[in-house]
C-alpha cells in the first residue's frame, strides 16, 4: 500500500512540474513561474506533512524520488560554480575590464562585506536582547546531545585558528584540489589563483602579443560555453524550487518550530531588519530598492529554498550582470569573494545572537558596551572563510564562541530549527553579495543604470 502512496506523490510532482512547463510554453515570465513553483511545493509538502507526517515512509520515500529533481537541480549549479568563477575572473583580465580598477574593486567589495557584516552582528545582538533570548533554558534530547558530540571534534580544529591562519587558509597551496570545491574557502583560492592567471596574461600580452592574442581567444570560447552551461541550468529552477521546497514542507519539524519559536520569530526579525539595510544602501547609491527586491526576488528565493550560497552563484552573477546591470569583472567578484567573506547572516546575525545568548552562563553581561564591541569585532573578523553551503553557519558559530571563550554546546541545542532558520540567513547573504557588487560596480563607474531600471527580470 506505501508503494502505490509513494507513487502517488511522485506522479502529483510530476503533473506539478508539467504545469510549470506549460507556463513557459506559455511565456509566463521566469519570476512568475518561480514563485509559482514556490506556491506549489509549499501546499503540496504541508499537505504531505499533514496526512503522512514528516517521518513516515511514505513521506521519506517521497522525499527520495523529488530529491532526484531537487537535489539533482543543487548539484547541477554546484557542478559550474568553480568552472564559472574561474574562467570569469581570467575573462575579465583578457577583456581588459578590471585592469585599471582591480585594486579598488577587491577592496571596496570586501569593505562592504565586512562592514555590513558588523552591521549585521549589531542587529543580531539587538534582536537577541530585545526578545530575552536565554540559551540556559533550552534543553536537550537525544538529536541535540548527539549533534553536540559531533560539534566537540570540531571546535577541537577551530580553538586554535588564529586570525593569520584563516588568512593563510585562503592562499590556494593546490589550484586543482580547490577546483574540486574541496576546502570551505576553495572559492576565494580560485578567485586568487584564477587572478594570478589574470596579471600573468598580461605581462605576456605586453611581451608577446600573438600567444597572448590566442590564449584570449581560448578563454572568450570557455568563457561563452560556460554561460551557456549556466543558461541551461538556470531554466530548471522552477522545477528545482518546487522539488526543494516540497521537500522542506513535508519533513519540517513543526513541534520544534513551536518550542523554540521566541528563538526563530527573533531570528528572522534580525534578518528583515539587515534586508531592509540592503535597500538602504541600495536607495544611499540613488538607485530603486523596489527593482532591487523585484528582479532580485528570484534568486533569492533559491537562495531560500536551497541553503546554498555556492549553489545560488550561477545566478547571483546572472542578476547582477543581466538584471541589475553590474559588470561582468565586479559581479564575479562580488559573488565568489561573497562565498566565504562577510556573510551577512550566517557569519554576522547567528553567531552574535548565539553569544549574547550564552554569555550569562559564563558570567557576562550581554549588554555591557565592551562586550557588544569586541563581539561585534570578532564577528566581523571571524566571517573570512565561512563556506557558502549549508552548516557554515555552525563553523562560524563555532569560531566566534571559541574566541570569546564562551560554552559552544548552544549550537547543538538548536538543531531542530536550524534549517528554517538557515534559509533566511542564506538569501541574506545572497543579498549582501548583490548588494556589494551593485554599489562597487556604482562607486566604479563599472555599472549600466539602464539595465538596473528595466521592469521586467531577464530570461535565463
Amino acid at each position: 500500500m506505501n508503494n502505490i502512496l509513494i507513487i502517488v506523490n511522485v506522479v502529483v510532482l510530476l503533473l506539478l512540474m508539467f504545469g510549470l512547463f506549460m507556463m513557459q510554453k506559455k511565456h509566463v515570465s521566469f519570476s512568475k513561474r518561480v514563485f509559482t513553483g514556490l506556491g506549489l511545493g509549499l501546499v503540496f509538502g504541508f499537505l504531505i506533512h499533514l496526512i503522512y507526517g514528516g517521518t513516515h515512509e511514505v513521506t521519506t520515500q517521497s522525499i527520495n524520488w523529488f530529491n532526484i529533481v531537487g537535489g539533482g537541480y543543487v548539484k547541477l549549479l554546484q557542478m559550474v560554480v568553480m568552472p564559472l568563477v574561474f574562467i570569469s575572473i581570467v575573462g575579465a583580465f583578457t577583456k581588459l575590464k578590471l585592469t585599471k580598477n582591480i585594486g579598488k574593486i577587491s577592496f571596496l567589495v570586501i569593505a562592504i562585506l565586512l562592514g555590513t557584516t558588523a552591521v549585521s552582528a549589531a542587529i543580531g545582538i539587538g534582536s537577541a536582547l530585545g526578545f530575552g533570548l536565554d540559551g540556559i533554558k533550552l534543553t536537550a534530547g537525544d538529536a541535540e546531545n548527539a549533534r553536540n558530540e559531533l560539534l566537540k571534534e570540531k571546535v577541537a580544529g577551530v580553538e586554535t585558528m588564529t586570525l593569520p591562519q584563516q588568512i593563510v587558509e585562503l592562499i590556494p597551496g593546490n589550484p586543482f584540489l580547490d577546483l574540486t570545491g574541496a576546502r570551505p574557502t576553495s572559492t576565494i583560492a580560485v578567485v586568487i589563483f584564477a587572478a594570478f592567471i589574470g596579471v600573468a596574461y598580461l605581462g605576456v600580452k605586453r611581451k608577446e602579443p600573438e600567444k597572448a592574442e590566442f590564449f584570449a581567444k581560448i578563454i572568450d570560447t570557455l568563457y561563452s560555453i560556460v554561460m551557456r552551461v549556466v543558461t541551461l541550468i538556470l531554466r530548471l529552477t522552477p522545477y528545482g524550487i518546487l522539488a526543494i521546497i516540497t521537500k522542506v514542507a513535508a519533513v519540517s519539524d513543526y513541534d520544534a518550530i513551536v518550542k523554540l519559536g521566541k528563538f526563530v520569530v527573533a531570528s528572522y526579525v534580525a534578518l528583515i531588519l539587515m534586508f531592509i539595510v540592503h535597500l538602504l544602501l541600495i536607495t544611499f547609491a540613488k538607485l530603486s530598492p523596489v527593482n532591487y527586491v523585484k528582479k532580485g526576488m528570484p534568486t533569492l528565493t533559491f537562495a531560500f529554498t536551497s541553503r546554498s550560497s555556492a549553489g545560488t552563484l550561477p545566478m547571483t552573477i546572472k542578476t547582477q550582470t543581466k538584471d541589475f546591470g553590474v559588470s561582468e569583472g565586479v559581479a564575479n567578484f562580488a559573488g565568489s569573494f561573497g562565498l566565504s567573506i562577510g556573510q551577512n547572516g550566517c557569519a554576522g546575525i547567528y553567531p552574535a545572537m548565539l553569544a549574547v545568548m550564552v554569555a550569562p552562563s559564563a558570567g557576562i553581561d550581554p549588554t555591557s558596551i565592551s562586550f557588544i564591541i569586541t563581539l561585534i569585532i570578532v564577528v566581523a573578523i571571524s566571517s573570512f572563510g565561512v563556506a557558502g553551503v549549508g552548516g557554515g553557519a555552525t563553523f562560524a558559530a563555532l569560531i566566534v564562541l571559541s574566541v570569546l571563550n564562551l560554552p559552544v554546546a548552544i549550537v547543538g541545542l538548536l538543531i531542530s530549527v536550524e534549517p528554517l532558520i538557515d534559509m533566511g540567513r542564506t538569501a541574506l547573504n545572497v543579498s549582501g553579495s548583490m548588494t556589494a557588487g551593485v554599489l562597487t560596480s556604482k562607486a566604479t563607474g563599472e555599472f549600466d543604470s539602464e539595465v538596473y531600471k528595466q521592469p521586467n527580470v531577464a530570461e535565463a
